[in-house]
């Protein structure tokens, strides 16, 4: 439940009220890393596990970003990844995380681990 708010307030009462077990809001929607990122303590003390919006239209970043949230909370759910990763896609971001055998892989460089390929 999730994908569709756009404020990390939206889905507190359905929290409080435990009326899900997995949170799905997109990441860039509700305001970036911090705002997911206290939303996921919050879920934590209510046992809502994490499950981060990521179709195919989230950008290698984002997946990134997500993939980072994803290794950085307790309560950690599932991640949703799409067949994104063309080889396009992989040389013009440079370090997108990997998905093999239904895992995504972080490639363990500092930060987000990804780059931009502006050429």
């Amino acid at each position: 439940m999730g994908e569709l708010y756009n404020n990390p307030h939206e889905i507190i009462p359905m929290v409080k009220d435990r009326l899900l077990d997995f949170m799905r809001v997109h990441v860039s929607q509700i305001g970036g890393l911090t705002p997911a990122r206290k939303l996921a303590a919050l879920c934590e003390a209510f046992n809502v596990r994490t499950a981060w919006h990521g179709p195919t239209d989230v950008s290698p970043v984002g997946h990134a970003a997500q993939l980072m949230l994803d290794l950085n909370v307790w309560n950690f759910g599932i991640q949703e990844a799409g067949p994104y990763q063309t080889d396009l896609l992989k040389e013009v971001f440079p370090g997108t995380p990997e998905v093999r055998n239904g895992y995504m892989w972080s490639n363990g460089k500092p930060g987000l681990g990804i780059d931009i390929d502006e050429s």
